[in-house]
């Protein structure tokens, strides 16, 4: 995609990241990726607000309104003339000489946002996957969406090498979350997932996973739950911006349930796909 959004302008993409921006040297900034179905931002409001959370939690200045923010990602889009994809954005808090306090005279902070095609994972959200365990060595406020993501990056290489399309978490005995998406498991027609606290990322997919699930009567239990919750599980399923809703049928050498998707995983991810798909009157 050749048009990025730069602060405030929808230019040409090229180098332009000075340094000393803080970003680059600290992880100083905040970030949010965001599904595009059909040419339309997916619960772009939902997004917006989780950015406005992170921004005031780590002290950071939004460079405008998120009505502004908002429009130009829409606007983007259209430059970009996007059907499937995703919207990457960032905002640093700026550029300065590198001090680890923050800058003593005010700097600018600094927004990019760009887009990139991509392709729904229909064929892995119908057939599951793998994944693998590995220990959360993330700092305490894993609530915040912020640049710092080397242990999540960690974590993913681990997957990869494994073959496995995630690493799941967990705090010694305690599940969390996933490298780059929250975790459910069904256990006698009941869902349970870690509650939305410091320790894990309240993904949009995951809220919006609990919001369907009220409306297909499923009772959903926001607690903790221990590894070998996770691996008895009659289902486990993961959620994610673009990821949608993945069925995990194997963990480390561990089958789940059956070893194929559950029905009530297959359920829900019917009711997210109903969200955007183009012949539904009601998609978002």
């Amino acid at each position: 995609m050749s048009k990025i959004l730069y602060n405030n302008q929808i230019i040409g993409r090229k180098n332009m990241i000075d340094i000393e921006d803080r970003g680059y040297q600290f992880g100083d900034g905040i970030y949010e990726v965001i599904g595009v179905y059909n040419g339309t931002p997916l619960m772009l409001d939902d997004h917006m607000e989780r950015l406005a959370r992170s921004a005031k939690e780590v002290r950071l200045t939004l460079p405008s309104t998120i009505n502004e923010l908002k429009n130009k990602l829409v606007q983007l889009v259209a430059a970009n003339d996007l059907n499937e994809g995703i919207i990457y954005m960032q905002i640093t808090r700026g550029t300065a000489a590198r001090w680890h306090e923050f800058p003593k005279n005010e700097v600018p902070p600094v927004t990019i946002a760009y887009t990139r095609a991509e392709e729904r994972m229909t064929a892995v959200e119908d057939q599951g996957a793998a994944a693998v365990l590995a220990e959360d060595i993330r700092w305490l406020r894993c609530d915040i969406k912020t640049l710092n993501l080397l242990p999540n990056v960690l974590a993913k290489q681990k997957a990869v090498e494994h073959q496995a399309i995630e690493a799941i978490l967990h705090r010694g005995n305690t599940v969390t979350e996933a490298s780059a998406s929250n975790v459910f498991i069904v256990k006698n027609g009941e869902l349970y997932t870690h509650p939305a606290n410091n320790f894990i990322l309240n993904g949009i997919t995951r809220k919006k996973v609990l919001q369907l699930s009220k409306g297909l009567n499923l009772k959903v239990n926001e607690t903790t739950y221990s590894v070998d919750d996770l691996l008895k599980a009659d289902e486990v399923f993961i959620t994610a911006t673009k990821l949608d809703i993945v069925p995990i049928l194997k963990i480390d050498d561990q089958i789940i349930g059956f070893g194929v998707p559950g029905e009530i995983t297959k359920q829900i991810l019917q009711a997210f796909r109903s969200l955007y798909e183009r012949d539904n009157p009601n998609r978002v």
